[in-house]
């Protein structure tokens, strides 16, 4: 068995307060959820309105399969407009 775990650190360009922050997060995590049943959650710090650090995982037999996976909800991410990828970090275990 193997699992994958990935956090993004990102910076959210449309948020102007604390709510707006929360509404693009929710959007994105569920839409990660929804889209490649893996789990996923904000993680860090909370109280900065411009950026976060959105970490899912996934579980596979395979390791390519859950490599694949990883690069997909990351290239996901990567086309959402209103938020930019600062920082990656994957790791396999």
């Amino acid at each position: 068995m193997y699992t994958g775990i990935c956090r993004l650190d990102i910076i959210l360009y449309d948020s102007g307060s604390l709510k707006d922050r929360r509404r693009i997060l929710k959007s994105i995590t569920q839409r990660i959820r929804n889209k490649f049943n893996v789990s996923v959650s904000e993680v860090g710090e909370g109280d900065k309105w411009q950026t976060a650090s959105i970490g899912f995982s996934t579980v596979s037999n395979s390791a390519a399969q859950v490599d694949r996976v990883l690069d997909e909800v990351i290239r996901f991410v990567e086309t959402d407009s209103r938020i930019e990828i600062a920082r990656c970090r994957k790791e396999m275990v």
